[in-house]
Order: structure tokens, then sequence, then C-alpha cells
């Protein structure tokens, strides 16, 4: 892709990816921690790519103002809650709404349909639900899986840091086993009695679930209620708003 629509950034707190792409398709991904990321991070990640405009998520206030300082060469567009996203929003506090879960929201359900429940696995797990009407109608948001292990690991005395890994049984036999039991064992637990709840909620007979972030192939692996794994389904919602709004920045 020697010269691309849009710079994509899904600026988020543990990394901030980049990725070139069209009115269509992705193109090359790059990534980096996003508490390491200052401007010449930012001007080594791009170099080389050539594009006409940016669009921005970003959770992270901070870095986000950083990325939009150091890019502020083209047009941008930060995604917010009153950014055209392609679906409905029925929400109370529509600005409370992180741009990372608006993106999500986009792609969903021109990937899958509706109602579809895109669970992100992220510093936090967040759960967003899009209703048959194709309408946002809110989301759910429980600790991330790593902050859960490492918050174990900070608050104890004798309990080691640990590399989340599928667990070899749910019995451990060593603390570092019985750590990933209670963490992914315990987790899918929680994933699958949130999706359970949102279901009967919606009153859904289909509802499809589909999961992304850095933790959805290790916890779908377990779970036959998340239909699929999409790692780039962020970008490609913020490519989606990207195509909506071009005429508009």
């Amino acid at each position: 892709m020697p010269h691309a629509e849009f710079l994509l950034i899904d600026n988020s707190n543990s990394f901030t990816k980049l990725a070139l792409s069209s009115l269509d398709e992705l193109g090359p991904i790059r990534r980096h921690s996003t508490r390491e990321l200052d401007a010449r991070a930012i001007h080594r990640l791009i170099r080389g790519w050539r594009f006409d405009g940016v669009v921005l998520s970003s959770v992270v206030p901070v870095k986000g103002d950083l990325l939009a300082r150091t890019l502020d060469d083209w047009p941008m567009l930060r995604v917010d809650a009153w950014t055209k996203i392609g679906v409905g929003i029925d929400y109370p506090r529509r600005g409370s709404i992180g741009a990372d879960r608006l993106a999500n929201a986009a792609a969903a359900p021109k990937f899958y349909g509706a109602p579809v429940v895109v669970v992100d696995f992220g510093t936090a797990v967040t759960f967003d639900i899009i209703n048959r009407q194709k309408k946002y109608v809110g989301g759910v948001i429980a600790p991330g899986l790593e902050a859960m292990t490492d918050y174990l690991h900070q608050r104890t005395a004798q309990l080691p840091k640990i590399r989340l890994l599928e667990p070899p049984s749910a019995i451990g036999k060593s603390t570092k086993h019985a750590m990933l039991a209670g963490a992914v064992f315990g987790y899918r637990g929680l994933v699958r009695e949130i999706i359970a709840q949102i279901r009967t909620e919606l009153g859904a007979r289909r509802l499809t679930v589909v999961a992304t972030g850095g933790y959805a192939e290790l916890i779908a692996a377990g779970l036959e209620e998340i239909d699929d794994v999409h790692p780039n389904l962020t970008l490609e919602g913020l490519r989606i708003i990207g195509a909506l709004n071009c005429e508009e920045y």
C-alpha cells in the first residue's frame, strides 16, 4: 500500500496500534507500548508511510493529545460519541463511551450482523452490545485478566507474577498453576455469565459474540459462547468510521 487514505490509530492503555488503510481494507500494522510513546517514537512508527488523513481513537488523554500535536500536519478525525459511526446510540450519557468501544460498535455489525456483542480483552475487559435495530445500547466493564493477576502479585507476599497461558488442569499442582487456573477458568466463567445475562435481557435467540484484544484467543479457546475472534476489529471500526466521515475533515 504505497499511499493510503488513512492512518488509523488505536491508542489504548497498554499498546498503541497504527495501521495504514484504504476506504475498503487495512494495510500494514505497527504497534508500540503506550507508556513509552513520545514524539520521536511516533515519527519512527510512521516512517515511510504516506497517507491523506488520520483517524484517532484514544482512551489515554495525555497520549491522545501528544498524537494529535505530533500529527497536526494532517487532517485528523478524533473519534468521540458524536462522530458518525454507522450505528445508532441509545445510551443516556453518550459522551462517556470510550472511542475504542465506538470503533468496535461500528465494525461488529458490518462483519457479523446484529444483534452482536463485542468482548474486548484489554487492560479492562469490555462488553459492547448492539441490538437487532443496530443501536449501541450499553455495555459491561470488568477488570482485565492481567490486572487481576498483577493485583495478586502486588498485594501478596508470596504469589509470583505469572505469564498468562492455558492452565494444565483446574486443580493446580503448584502456586503458578493454581493462579493460572483461577485466572483463566475463573475469567471464562465471568465472561460466560455476563453473556448469558446479556442474552436474557436482549431476549435474543440468536446473538453473535465476537472477541478481540490481547487475551481474546486464550479465553475464547475454552468458550463455546464466543463465535469468532477478530484481532483487528477496533482498527476495522476506525477504517469504517474514517470512510463515513472522510468528507468532513
